[in-house]
Parts: C-alpha cells; sequence; structure tokens
C-alpha cells in the first residue's frame, strides 16, 4: 500500500488563488459557524440525491472524540510529509491530548464521482473536482439549492486548523462501486526558502496519493484500508454517499453536547420543509445528530412551537387556499403564499432562534426557493399583541428559481434585489412588496383598515384595555390575548393605565346575578375571600351561595398544536360539586360581553376541565370533587376576540 503524503500547492507561473482569498468568499455572513455548515452541507447533499429515487436522503452530523486505539494513526498517517512550521496548524491539532472530530454525511447521494483530475473533467459527472479541486463552479443540478461552490469553504472555515477528510463511495461509468478517500487543508499563502532558491506556496495542500504527477486519491481497497485504519465508518456494499470529517472543529463558546443540541435545533429550524411528509409520503430528508456516540434530538417541527405555525402556512401555500404573488409590470408569476394567524403563548428564545432575529414572538414569512431549503425568515410588522403571531411561506415559482438564486449571497440566506439588473431586481422587489401587501390585510380588521381609524382586529389591542383584575374570589376571565404571568391583587380596583389583561366582574355585579345555586350550610374564608356569596339574592333567601377560588390569573400554554387559556381554581368546599362554564366574549372599550358571535366568528369553547395530575374531563356541567386539589379549565379561546372565563358551581345534592 503506498504511504499517504501531503502535496503542498506552489504558485504556477500562470498564477493560482491564494488560500486567504478562497477562505473570505464568503464574506462575513451574519449566521455563526455552525448555522452556515447545516444550511450549506445540507443543500450539497440535497443536490446529490440520487436520480428518480424515492428512498430519503440521510444526513447526519457526528462529533466525537478520537479514541485511543486510532490516536496513533491519526497522528502517524496525517503528519506524513506535512509542512513544518506555522504554515499547517494541523500539526498543533493532532498534539492535542484529545482529537476531536465532527462529521458531516449524507447516504443516499450519489457520492464524489467523475474524473479524479481537474484536467480531465470535461464532461457534467465532475462531483469530485468540483469539490475537492476546483472553486466557484456554476450549479448543474436543475432547481437545485446551490448556486456556485462557495459554500463548500465552511468546511475549512470550521475547522481551526483548515483541514478536512473526505470520505466517499461513487458508482463509475462501469457500474461498479468505488470508494475514495483524500484530505485537504486550506490555510494561508506563505513562502519558504528551499535549496534552488525562494518559493511561494498558494496555502492550499492535499493529503493522500503522492506517487503519481498530481496527488491523488487513495480509492477501492486502499481507501477501505486507510479509512480503517482511522476509524471511520466503512459503506455498505452497495452503499453511495459522502462523508466530510472536519479536524478539531470550532465549537463557539459551546461544549461538545450543548453544540450537539444546538445543531440539531439548527437542523429544525433550517431544514424543516425536508422533514414534513407531504400527500402521505416519507419526508425527503432524515437527520440525526450524535455526539461521542450519544443521540442528539432534531425537533419534529409538526409538534414544535413555532415551527408547527410554519408547517401549516406551508401546507396552505401548497393547497388550494395558498395565494399566487404576481408581478403585474413586467408580468410574471412570482409564487405563491401561505399565511396562518394565531393566539399563541410568548415563546421562549433560544439560541437558534436568535441567531435568525426571532425572539419572543413569531412575525415572520419563510422564503423558500423551489427546492424548498430555508433561505430566511424575512420579518413583517409585530401584531399589535404580544399574544398573537403569524407565520408564512413564500415558495417561489420555478419559472422564477433562477432569478432568486442570483440575488442570493455566497451563503444563501438572503435576496438583495440590489445586487440585480432590471427587470430581475423589480421582480424581487415586487415580491416583499406583495408579502407586505398580504400581511397588512392580515393585521386587518376584517381586511379593511378606514382611514383615520385603527386597523387593530378585534381583541388584538388587549394591551391598550384595563379594568382587568385576576385573582380574586368569584367568577373571573381572560382576554385571548392576556400576558402570561400577570398578577393582580384580590378585589384591586381597575387602573385604566396598568393593563393586566385579565377581566373579573366587580363584586357587586357578581353579587347581583344569580349565576350559582343556592347551598345551605357554612364555610370558610379562604385566603383571598369567601367561599359563599353574600348579596340581595343570598339575603332574600337566607341561604349562601357557593363560588370557586381563582388561583391567579389564567394564562396561555401549549395543548399539542393548540394555544389554549387556562384557569386554575379550587372548589369552595370539600366533596362532590358541579361546575359549568360561562364563556364569553368582552368587546374592547365597553366592557359589553357577547355570548353569542358574530356571524362567521367563532366562540371560545371549554376543551375540559383537569385535575393536577392531568386528567381531562370533558363534561359540562361536570362533576368534580373539592378539597385541596388545583383544577384547571382548560380554554381554546376563539381568534381575534377578548375571552372572558367564568366558572359556576353548585352543590351536589345527596340522597
Amino acid at each position: 500500500m503506498t504511504s499517504p503524503q501531503w502535496f503542498s500547492q506552489q504558485y504556477p507561473p500562470e498564477g493560482a488563488s491564494a488560500a486567504e482569498g478562497i477562505r473570505n468568499q464568503l464574506g462575513r455572513p451574519e449566521l455563526d459557524l455552525l448555522t452556515i455548515l447545516v444550511r450549506e452541507s445540507a443543500q450539497n447533499s440535497w443536490d446529490a440525491r440520487l436520480p428518480d429515487s424515492t428512498v430519503p436522503v440521510d444526513y447526519r452530523i457526528d462529533m466525537w472524540a478520537v479514541g485511543p486505539a486510532h490516536t496513533g494513526a491519526w497522528r502517524e498517517l496525517l503528519l506524513a510529509g506535512a509542512p513544518g512550521g506555522d504554515n499547517f496548524p494541523l500539526r498543533d491539532s493532532l498534539r492535542h491530548s484529545t482529537i476531536r472530530v465532527l462529521a458531516v454525511s449524507d447516504r443516499g447521494t450519489r457520492g464524489l464521482g467523475g474524473p479524479t483530475r481537474a484536467d480531465h473533467a470535461v464532461g457534467p459527472d465532475r462531483d469530485f473536482v468540483s469539490f475537492i479541486r476546483n472553486i466557484g463552479e456554476p450549479r448543474e443540478t436543475a432547481l437545485g439549492g446551490g448556486t456556485y461552490g462557495f459554500g463548500k469553504g465552511i468546511f475549512y472555515l470550521l475547522s481551526q486548523p483548515g483541514t478536512i477528510l473526505v470520505h466517499s463511495r461513487c458508482r463509475t461509468p462501469g457500474g461498479s462501486y468505488e470508494t475514495r478517500l483524500i484530505g485537504c487543508a486550506l490555510w494561508k499563502s506563505y513562502a519558504v526558502s528551499e535549496a534552488d532558491g525562494p518559493c511561494r506556496y498558494t496555502g492550499r495542500h492535499w493529503w493522500g496519493d503522492t506517487s503519481g504527477s498530481v496527488v491523488e486519491p487513495f480509492v477501492g481497497e486502499e481507501a477501505e484500508k486507510v479509512a480503517q485504519r482511522l476509524g471511520l465508518k466503512s459503506f455498505g456494499a452497495h452503499e453511495t454517499g459522502t462523508t466530510v470529517l472536519v479536524v478539531d472543529p470550532h465549537l463557539d463558546d459551546l461544549e461538545a453536547p450543548a453544540a450537539a443540541d444546538y445543531l440539531g435545533e439548527t437542523i429544525a429550524w433550517h431544514l424543516w420543509p425536508k422533514m414534513i411528509s407531504a400527500a402521505g409520503e416519507a419526508p425527503s430528508m432524515r437527520f440525526s445528530v450524535t455526539c461521542d456516540g450519544v443521540e442528539h434530538p432534531v425537533p419534529d417541527p409538526r409538534g414544535t412551537r413555532p415551527l408547527n405555525m410554519f408547517v401549516a402556512a406551508y401546507e396552505e401555500m401548497a393547497g388550494p387556499d395558498g395565494r399566487d404573488l404576481d408581478c403585474h409590470r413586467p408580468k410574471r408569476h412570482l409564487g405563491r403564499l401561505g399565511l396562518v394567524k394565531r393566539i399563541m403563548p410568548a415563546l421562549e428564545p433560544t439560541r437558534a432562534s436568535l441567531m435568525l432575529d426571532i425572539d419572543d414572538l413569531i412575525h415572520h414569512v419563510c422564503l423558500m426557493r423551489p427546492a424548498e431549503l430555508v433561505v430566511t425568515y424575512h420579518a413583517g410588522p409585530k401584531p399589535p399583541s404580544a399574544n398573537q403571531g403569524y407565520a408564512g411561506v413564500f415558495r417561489a415559482a420555478e419559472t422564477m428559481d433562477d432569478v432568486y438564486a442570483k440575488a442570493e449571497p455566497p451563503t444563501h440566506d438572503a435576496w438583495n434585489p440590489q445586487s440585480l439588473e432590471r427587470p430581475e431586481s423589480t421582480y424581487v422587489q415586487t415580491t416583499f412588496r406583495r408579502i407586505s401587501e398580504a400581511l397588512d390585510n392580515l393585521l386587518s380588521l376584517n381586511g379593511v383598515a378606514r382611514a383615520g381609524a385603527s386597523s387593530v382586529a378585534l381583541g388584538a389591542a388587549s394591551s391598550m384595555f384595563s379594568g382587568l383584575v385576576g385573582g380574586a374570589w368569584g367568577i373571573g376571565g381572560a382576554t385571548a390575548y392576556s400576558k402570561p404571568g400577570s398578577t393582580a391583587r384580590p378585589g384591586a380596583k381597575a387602573d385604566t393605565n396598568e393593563p393586566t389583561g385579565v377581566r373579573n366582574r366587580d363584586r357587586t355585579d357578581r353579587a347581583s346575578r344569580p349565576l350559582e345555586s343556592p347551598v345551605t350550610g357554612s364555610g370558610t374564608n379562604g385566603a383571598d375571600g369567601p367561599p359563599f356569596t353574600s348579596g340581595s339574592d343570598a339575603v332574600a333567601t337566607g341561604v349562601r351561595r357557593l363560588r370557586v377560588q381563582y388561583l391567579g390569573d389564567p394564562y396561555f400554554d401549549d395543548r399539542g398544536s393548540d394555544s389554549v387559556l387556562v384557569q386554575e381554581f379550587r372548589l369552595p368546599v370539600p366533596g362532590p360539586q358541579r361546575v359549568r362554564i360561562d364563556l364569553a366574549v368582552t368587546l374592547p372599550g365597553t366592557g359589553g360581553r357577547e355570548t353569542d358571535p358574530p356571524i362567521g366568528a367563532g366562540m371560545p369553547e371549554l376543551i375540559g376541565w383537569e385535575d393536577g395530575v392531568g386528567n381531562l374531563f370533558v363534561s359540562d356541567p361536570q362533576e368534580l370533587v373539592g378539597g385541596e386539589t388545583v383544577w384547571r379549565a382548560v380554554v381554546r379561546p376563539a381568534p381575534d376576540t377578548m375571552t372572558e372565563i367564568g366558572i359556576k358551581v353548585e352543590a351536589v345534592k345527596t340522597p
């Protein structure tokens, strides 16, 4: 077997690209290196999928520390013939007590096939030279995610010594399978004094078989033997694909397990369209992340907030309710748009969402080309309520793919109309204008905004309303846009300048309305008030009325894909009692209540009564048992309304 050696590229008489110039071709992206790695590598994997295959592309990221059984081979094989001094930092990385590796793998792809020499790659099959040798080749994949081959530079940027190994398996022109293994390093240009005088090098290096005039990859059995010595996973007999190993990766300020968690979430945010099934078919890609052999989950976008909103918007866009966006002058179909609006609790921002400038509120449209890889999340106007959000998906028409591709920077994370000539710049500018028009329509009342009037939808301005107090004994409620976690003093006077987002009817109103059935007996006062009502009805009949004890303000919660309102309460006395819900829509600014919805509008509805361990009882009225149990009324609020929750209680007659 030929021993592997490093080959360092000298500047030829006709000149060549310096390593620094190649490393800088990604520019100064706003996204971090791990995010760019996910986006660019997954795009490469998608573009390399096998034609006419119904098998999903398997994409995985694995991180590990090279074990003691293979550490010696890594140092022996990868330092053979390596340049000296500061011109080759891989030396320092391999001297560390622990050698860490990050591998990005795909299977169900065609691998890096074609000729291994750039001067022999004259046909369409030139994946190997495009990835290993050449820089900036135009894409050959119709409707692919990539444009020019700059994205592969992220592998070198992520490696602290700028070094990667590429392990691939492809089909040969004769139909057989061939394994290939080669190393590449990209650092800095330099000059050294040699026997023939000073010599300049580009800073590009290749590791492989140097027995010929050009360094070549190890192929076939030799490649498999070297891979085995390094501890790399072998390919199956009929398996094709590529694994790129990043030596000594930058993980920012994250420990390896935290970086794995971040990568899993980043995959979900940027590749969710490839994770969802359509029309009963399997997802087009499968994803996994491991660290030191431990699986780290990739969130399911259908069950993960707020990605489930973008999934819903995608399905609307792809279905009959999606809207076509067009440019009228010049006349072109631009693509399709889907929008969804929901009542929702505030989000807990994460590192991955903050990288996209998405914090506690969703007001974004996901932009994608026909390849259905996320380009970016375009921020629209914020809804007037902190508890309302919307998500959209715009997918460019296939006939417009080249236009949007040309508007993207090397990192494919924006559409920049200023980088285009007319009329192409007009198409991209019109796209953003049409999206803006659709968002204005979504946020306006019934789609119409009157001149000189607020265009805030009913209930969307709940943060402007007050006189809303929670946590007292009696019948309470919450607006559909109430702020989670707000609190108020029992019986506090309404303060029109300090909204709490919770509405309780005042004590006079509660006492005068015959809302509870009379019972006899006595009860003890709770911390916030008595469990029995006094008032004109009670005085007239000589009995007292039961009332539930509300525990704090209603709050928003997630139940599956639904956002619900939850009111916690205790029953006033021990033993069985019958409760029923009293739901209404509160009219902003008037304090009026509506128990019958307007035409075409929804009403809040009870989902059920939940006990302390999560058991749900769905009847209304429902018999519950009092005592120390904290019960929860779970309500689905009506969109674009202020929902008021009341709970009525009566004693159960015993024989």
